[in-house]
């Protein structure tokens, strides 16, 4: 009897330790389904690479709900985050043979898919919030860019966000003087090799999942990010500095294999598509207030904001114009000369 009871008290001091162990080994248990999606007629596979605390990366769950709901659980929307179905490159070669039907990329990878979905990224053209508000709202900048990958088999449904692009460093960075002292980590996209080339800056490409480590030995000194990224997935802990660039906005470009899109029933794309564009619209309001909010947070916790001299900046534009015009010709001048005039950039 007493060995019985020896080992149940040894089972209910264990007990905490097992529920925990569970839950770090289930990131996303908050967000599964509140519903049973077995019995949908049609499933979308829907990937991205990071966490759904992202108001940009948690749109593909809100979308999921909705699309179950609006659809009377006609339609289930699988989403996978935190790159279950693999790093992006190969997550992007499953979307064109139809293996995943979407993915929510990031708009640095989205110009593996179709140069002309690297206008995003190019420096100082989608700069700021509102100027993405106007580029997404008005049919005759976006429609072009929602068309960019249908040769590919591949539809440019919406965007989410991520915030604005700066520099996370590890030494303060106040000038492009600062900026030539550090080794940025940068993103497997050729917009920024291009752009980091004409700054003259020393970089390394590299996928995001090698950054903790190589941050935390000082292989790289330096992240390309956004602050909502930096302080969510505590780059800060280690890079205590950030120099608010604000040369592009951080998207996440959802793309749909077109052949599966054109399989649906009409009545489900048209609601499917619908929710997609009400919940990303959602998405990019909730994210300018994650970005205050973060930015706000990590301050409280010591990280330093620093913001370039208007001269410095108008260098960074200045150096950036080649890459400008050489992807001109990639993604169309007249195109290229139409947003930036439209959205004063």
């Amino acid at each position: 009897m007493k060995k019985h009871l020896i080992l149940l008290l040894v089972s209910l001091l264990c007990l905490p330790a097992l529920v925990t162990a569970e839950e770090k080994q289930d990131p996303l248990a908050a967000w599964k389904p509140k519903f049973d999606p077995s019995g949908a007629e049609f499933t979308y596979i829907l990937s991205n690479i990071s966490h759904p605390v992202i108001e940009g990366v948690g749109a593909g769950y809100r979308i999921r709900d909705k699309v179950w709901e609006k659809t009377n659980g006609r339609l289930y929307v699988d989403y996978r985050p935190l790159a279950q179905l693999g790093g992006e490159k190969d997550v992007i070669s499953k979307l064109k043979l139809g293996a995943v039907q979407g993915m929510l990329s990031s708009s640095v990878a989205a110009a593996n898919v179709a140069d002309r979905l690297g206008i995003v990224n190019l420096p100082y053209v989608v700069d700021t919030f509102d100027k993405l508000d106007m580029f997404r709202n008005d049919p005759e900048l976006w429609t072009p860019f929602a068309e960019a990958a249908l040769q590919s088999g591949i539809v440019v449904a919406d965007i989410t966000d991520y915030g604005l692009y700066g520099w996370a460093t590890t030494t303060p960075v106040r000038s492009i003087a600062d900026a030539k002292g550090v080794n940025f980590r940068i993103a497997e996209a050729p917009v920024n090799t291009d752009s980091y080339k004409a700054w003259g800056l020393k970089f390394t490409v590299m996928p995001w999942p090698d950054v903790p480590q190589a941050l935390q030995t000082g292989v790289i000194t330096g992240l390309d990010h956004t602050a909502i990224v930096c302080n969510i997935t505590k780059k800060f802990t280690i890079a205590k500095y950030f120099t608010e660039l604000n040369y592009a906005q951080g998207l996440f470009v959802h793309l749909i294999n077109k052949r599966w899109l054109d399989k649906l029933p009409e009545d489900l794309r048209t609601t499917f598509l619908q929710v997609v564009a009400e919940e990303s619209a959602v998405s990019r309001d909730a994210t300018r207030k994650q970005h205050d909010d973060q930015v706000a947070a990590a301050k409280e916790a010591g990280v330093e904001f620093i913001q370039l001299p208007e001269a410095e900046i108008d260098e960074l534009k200045k150096l950036a114009e080649p890459v400008l015009k050489e992807w001109g010709e990639k993604i169309g001048p007249d195109y290229l000369a139409k947003v930036r005039e439209k959205l004063g950039s």
